[in-house]
C-alpha cells in the first residue's frame, strides 16, 4: 500500500522485516533480503524498540480501501453523496462523514483516507508505567541501580506480592525502556542495562552462521604463507582500525616478526579512502616489510583487490569475530592507546604526529624481542 509523505517501506515489506527479525536474522541480512539500507531497517525497528507491533486491523463494518476508491471515483465523476451511498449500499451519512473527515470533495484521496482510518483505529492506550507514576518511579530508581527488569519484577513480587499496584511483567518494563518515543523511561537508561542495546532482541536472535560481510573473494587466513605463521621472516603485517571519537580513526600496520608499527592517518573509514591511504603507505615503507597483510572482516578493506594491485601486497582476512588470529596487531593497538586513549578525537593528529608516536613504540625495548626494539629488529634482518 502506498504511504503518506515521503515514500518508504510498504506494509508488506515491514511485515517481512518483522517476520525476519522475530526469526533471529540480523539487520544486515534483513537489509539485503528486503532491498533496503541497514539504516532504514534499524529506523523501523527502533521506532518500536525492536518489539514487533500488533498488526493494524480495521473495525468490522468500516469502509474498505476498495469502497474508498469507489467514493473517490464517484466524487470525480460528480454524483451526489446519495448516489455514491446507493452504489455502495451505505448510509448517506457514512459517505458524507468520510469525505468531510478527509478534506472534502476537492481533495479526497482513497489511499490517504485509508491510512488515516488505520491510524485512528489504533487508539493507543497509555502504557502501564505511564498510568502508574509511583510504580514508574520505583522501576526507574532500580533501573538506575543497574538492576535488570527481571530482578525488579522478582523483587516486587517478593516484597509487594499482595499489592495490585505493583503488578508488572519484565517484558512490560523492557517495552517501556526500549520504546523511547513513549518518553516513560529516559533514553539514557537503556545504557544502564547489561547489554547496553538500543533495541530489544529475542532469544532466537543470533548472527552465528550469517553472512555479514560483503567482502568478495576474500582469501582466508589459512592461505597465508607458513613464514607468516611461524614469524620466520619479516614482511607479514597485520592491520586494523583504531577508532576515536567524532567518527575519527587511524589504521595500524604491525609486522608479525619485528613488531614494527606504522600508523596511517585516515579521513574516513570508507574503503575508497582507506585502501588508497594504505597503498600510499606501502610505497613508502621499508621494502623488507612489504609482503602480506592480514586484516579483520571490516568493510573498510572491501576494495582489497585494488590494494593488492596498487601496492603489490597479498591480502588475507581473519575469520569473523576472531581477533586472536591477529594477536600481534591487537596487542600493539593496546600499547598505542597509551598515546591515543579511547574517546580521543583522532582528527587533529597529523601524519607527522602519528609517525612520532609510532617511533616511540618502535624504539621501545620489547620483551618478546629479547629486549631489542622493533627498529633494531628490522635493521638486523637481511
Amino acid at each position: 500500500m502506498a504511504k503518506l509523505g515521503r515514500p518508504a517501506m510498504s506494509d508488506e515489506m515491514k511485515a517481512d522485516l518483522w517476520r525476519r527479525w522475530r526469526a533471529g536474522e540480523s539487520i544486515s541480512v534483513i537489509s539485503r533480503q528486503i532491498g533496503k539500507p541497514p539504516g532504514s531497517v534499524f529506523t523501523v525497528l527502533k521506532h518500536h524498540g525492536g518489539i514487533a507491533p500488533a498488526p493494524r486491523k480495521a473495525r468490522a463494518g468500516s469502509l474498505t480501501l476498495g469502497e474508498r476508491e469507489e467514493i473517490s471515483r464517484g466524487l470525480s465523476a460528480g454524483p451526489s453523496y446519495r448516489a455514491i451511498a446507493g452504489l455502495l449500499g451505505r448510509a448517506v451519512s457514512t459517505i458524507s462523514r468520510e469525505v468531510g473527515n478527509n478534506g472534502g470533495r476537492d481533495v479526497y484521496r482513497a489511499i490517504a483516507a485509508q491510512e488515516r482510518a488505520l491510524d485512528r483505529a489504533r487508539r493507543p492506550k497509555q502504557c502501564l508505567l505511564a498510568a502508574r507514576p509511583a510504580l514508574r518511579q520505583t522501576v526507574l530508581t532500580l533501573l538506575c541501580e543497574e538492576w535488570s527488569p527481571e530482578q525488579i519484577v522478582g523483587h516486587l513480587r517478593r516484597h509487594h506480592g499482595n499489592d495490585p499496584a505493583t503488578e508488572i511483567s519484565h517484558e512490560t518494563i523492557y517495552r517501556s525502556v526500549y520504546t523511547t518515543r513513549w518518553k516513560v523511561i529516559p533514553r539514557e537508561v537503556c545504557k544502564r542495562l547489561r547489554t547496553g542495546r538500543p533495541i530489544r532482541k529475542n532469544k532466537r536472535h543470533t548472527v552465528k552462521g550469517q553472512w555479514r560481510s560483503q567482502i568478495t573473494d576474500a582469501r582466508p587466513i589459512e592461505e597465508r604463507p607458513q613464514a607468516a605463521e611461524d614469524r620466520s621472516e619479516p614482511g607479514h603485517l597485520e592491520g586494523d582500525l583504531v577508532i576515536g571519537s567524532n567518527n575519527s580513526q587511524v589504521a595500524t600496520l604491525v609486522d608479525r616478526k619485528t613488531r614494527f608499527l606504522t600508523v596511517v592517518k585516515l579521513a574516513s573509514r570508507h574503503t575508497n579512502v582507506v585502501v588508497p591511504a594504505l597503498a600510499g603507505t606501502y610505497t613508502r615503507m621499508d621494502s623488507r616489510l612489504r609482503g602480506t597483510l592480514t586484516w579483520d572482516r571490516g568493510m573498510e578493506l572491501a576494495a582489497h583487490k585494488r590494494l593488492s594491485t596498487d601496492a603489490g601486497v597479498d591480502v588475507f582476512f581473519a575469520a569473523p569475530r576472531s581477533p586472536w588470529q591477529r594477536g600481534t596487531n591487537e596487542n600493539t593497538n593496546k600499547l598505542l592507546r597509551q598515546y591515543l586513549p579511547k574517546g580521543t578525537n583522532l582528527s587533529p593528529f597529523s601524519q607527522g604526529d602519528l609517525d612520532a608516536i609510532a617511533a616511540k613504540l618502535n624504539n621501545r625495548p620489547r620483551k618478546c624481542l629479547g629486549f631489542r626494539t622493533p627498529a633494531e629488529s628490522v635493521a638486523l634482518t637481511g
